[in-house]
């Protein structure tokens, strides 16, 4: 991809590749860390702090004039410190296993080691210091004159990650809150996936001919989105490889072509019925793809395994994270998709971390998104929630 982010862009894949590699050391492990955060009583584990760790280490490192935003604190890593030991631990266990295995000799594998060696944190301390600096981030919005900040999902889907389904990482660039770029591993999703996808539709390389393993979906705003394979070959070894344009599957969809992907019958913020409902009103399959985080739903549509999603939350003073959302979806918007909420507002990403400006989502390709935000709205009506349809 010839842009003015190449740069951006050779230092962001080998680093989400790395931090895949802790995800991938922590999921093998019996105890994970998992602890319950006490503002929403989401699971964290050792591969959150960690990632979001090393993310900052590196793109700070490489980028020192940028800031961070990311899902965590370090709150219970200092009052835990045999958690943060294991935090520390593992990005360094990570660092050092590609570092010692990398060929000098080959010249992009050398640039690949030298990148991976930036993230390892000099403390123990410094490991709270980088998370907090995430942690910390966008509490003041991040408005037109807030320049470039880098927004991390460390790990997107903590509950069906310790389950070992579906997960991922998500790296994003903002300027003046504005998306820029998006990168973003998928571990257990394939490049050749087929639709319908699940939480538990789990994708290894050793199920592949080619030995690849996952996928990476990046995209530069106005250059097109691509994908590339995670790993390829024995090892999941970081390497360089060659990436796929994506096409652009959702320019000039007719209702009768839609195919969604939404997060079927768990318990959360979500109104069920109202999205089965909406979407049934189309004539459209549901749940279709069914998956419990934002950023792999995002992927799944860039991907074309899908091209439409709606949510509406429970209670209009109910917000999306930034971490959920920046970037990711960027990828369906390079493909011909549109996204606004449910009152057909565009997604407003310099309130910060709390996405105050906006209700739900309504994501659809941009021939049909009208029609689709009609049909959602039509549903609250006919449900008796038009109080979800007005502003508190």
């Amino acid at each position: 991809m010839d842009t003015p982010y190449a740069t951006e862009i050779s230092i962001a894949i080998p680093t989400i590749q790395l931090a895949t590699r802790i995800s991938k050391h922590v999921l093998a492990s019996a105890n994970k860390g998992t602890i319950e955060k006490a503002e929403d009583l989401s699971p964290v584990t050792v591969a959150d702090f960690a990632i979001q760790a090393y993310l900052t280490k590196v793109l700070s490192s490489s980028f020192p004039t940028d800031s961070f935003v990311g899902e965590e604190s370090a709150a219970a890593l200092r009052d835990n410190p045999d958690l943060l030991q294991r935090v520390y631990d593992v990005i360094h266990e990570c660092v050092d296993e590609v570092s010692s295995s990398s060929n000098d000799k080959n010249e992009s594998h050398a640039v690949i080691a030298e990148v991976v060696k930036r993230g390892a944190p000099e403390s123990k301390d410094q490991v709270c210091e980088l998370v907090d600096r995430c942690g910390d981030g966008g509490k003041d919005g991040l408005g037109a004159d807030s320049g470039r900040t880098w927004v991390f999902d460390p790990i997107d889907g903590t509950k069906t990650f310790v389950c070992g389904e579906q997960y991922a990482i998500n790296v994003a660039l903002l300027e003046g809150g504005k998306q820029i770029l998006s990168v973003v591993a998928c571990p257990l999703l394939s490049r050749k996936a087929t639709a319908p996808v699940g939480n538990a539709s789990v994708f290894k390389g050793d199920d592949d001919e080619d030995g690849e393993e996952g996928c990476i979906v990046y995209a530069v705003r106005g250059f097109g989105a691509y994908v590339r394979p995670l790993f390829v070959g024995q090892g999941s070894g970081l390497t360089m490889c060659a990436s796929e344009s994506l096409k652009r599957h959702a320019d000039g969809v007719t209702v009768s072509g839609l195919r969604s992907v939404s997060c079927w019958n768990t318990p959360g913020s979500g109104v069920d019925d109202a999205h089965k409902a909406a979407t049934e009103r189309l004539g459209v399959e549901f749940p279709g793809s069914d998956l419990l985080g934002w950023v792999p739903r995002w992927v799944t549509l860039a991907l074309g395994l899908a091209n439409m999603t709606v949510w509406v939350y429970k209670r209009r003073d109910r917000y999306a994270k930034i971490w959920d959302h920046a970037g990711a979806m960027l990828l369906f918007e390079e493909v011909g998709g549109m996204i606004t909420d449910v009152d057909g507002k565009e997604i407003d990403l310099t309130k910060g971390r709390k996405l105050t400006g906006n209700f739900g989502f309504v994501a659809a390709p941009r021939s049909v998104h009208h029609v689709v935000l009609k049909a959602v709205r039509q549903t609250l009506k006919e449900q008796g929630k038009e109080a979800l349809l007005t502003a508190a």
